[in-house]
């Protein structure tokens, strides 16, 4: 997996799948390098993610993917003890 910048990259948060894009969120309660750690490792499991940025002083997290799943990703975040909000 590779790390991408965590620069913000306003995104559409109706898409269901992306094609070859990337997916923002905010994650409000991440606070530390676990909670990074947490949030990397879920989300890198989701079908489609090629790369996986968090960014703690924002809070955001950057996806990008063919055929990235929002709502899994949405899910993956969630089982990892934290909420997903389209950034």
């Amino acid at each position: 997996m590779s790390q991408i910048p965590t620069t913000p990259t306003p995104v559409d948060g109706s898409a269901h799948a992306v094609d070859a894009g990337e997916l923002t969120y905010v994650v409000s309660e991440m606070t530390c390098d676990h909670c990074k750690a947490s949030v990397t490792g879920a989300v890198v499991r989701v079908p489609g993610v090629k790369a996986v940025g968090v960014d703690l002083e924002t809070k955001l997290v950057r996806v990008r993917g063919a055929n990235v799943d929002d709502a899994a990703v949405r899910a993956a975040i969630e089982e990892a003890g934290y909420v997903a909000l389209t950034a």
